[in-house]
């Protein structure tokens, strides 16, 4: 995502007619997510799995008064920016987040949950670190329903993370003291538009990749794409925004 837009952002992006380009679409997510979760409301908030920290700084750019923590154990990623304004870059597990009990505001993990693991480790984690009235906030591609790993096809193999179930995610929230408040399903904003945009602008994009990356990486991109929208198009894959407070 970041050889082919030349942004700084990894997520898929939530595409719109307003946002018909990667970068944009990607800010669209960050900025809906940024509302869903309340920022504008919160003292501090915890990114977990912040990659190259673009979000953050997109957050830290429209609620000015909202101190950011970006947890990466990619140490890395997490020296892409430096002495930025309102962000402290903390090199940790999202199993063991650096964070004293009842501390923090927001837990975010943005399209990042889906890479922790153990996955129930960082819920107990967020229950942890989070105030009573906090919110833990998630972003998560998922299968749907009982979507077997042969209907995914190749996705089972260039899709690079867990493949986690809704029923699985919601279980394992409400399990382990969250309730969900907000439940919003994104795919066919997500994957679909994502597609279409390679397939129409695969010969500049294609030279981009190709300028890291062998030939033949770019043809499993290219199909896997397509077999992502149809997956999406199917309901064998989805994307799902998630609100959760901790259970009284």
């Amino acid at each position: 995502m970041q050889i082919a837009t030349g942004g700084s952002m990894l997520n898929f992006g939530y595409w719109s007619t307003k946002h018909k380009d990667p970068i944009s679409a990607q800010k669209n997510l960050c900025s809906v997510f940024g509302d869903l979760s309340e920022l504008s409301t919160a003292k501090n908030a915890i990114d977990v799995g912040s990659g190259l920290s673009a979000p953050s700084k997109l957050w830290r750019d429209i609620y000015p008064n909202l101190k950011l923590y970006d947890v990466n154990i990619n140490f890395k990623q997490l020296c892409f920016l430096k002495n930025e304004k309102n962000i402290q870059f903390l090199n940790s597990t999202s199993t063991k987040l650096p964070f004293t009990n009842n501390s923090v505001d927001r837990v975010l993990a943005l399209e990042s949950a889906q890479h922790f693991k153990p996955l129930d480790d960082f819920i107990v984690e967020s229950k942890r670190v989070l105030t009573s009235s906090g919110f833990l906030i998630m972003a998560v591609p998922i299968t749907v329903g009982s979507s077997s790993l042969g209907k995914l096809g190749l996705l089972k193999f260039t899709w690079s993370s867990e493949h986690y179930s809704l029923n699985y995610l919601k279980d394992l929230l409400t399990n382990n003291g969250f309730k969900i408040i907000d439940e919003q399903l994104i795919g066919s904003d997500v994957y679909d538009p994502l597609a279409d945009y390679y397939v129409e602008n695969r010969k500049i994009l294609s030279n981009n990749i190709l300028e890291h990356y062998p030939g033949y990486m770019e043809k499993i991109l290219y199909k896997s794409l397509l077999k992502m929208k149809k997956a999406s198009q199917e309901k064998i894959i989805d994307y799902v925004l998630l609100k959760c407070i901790l259970k009284n």
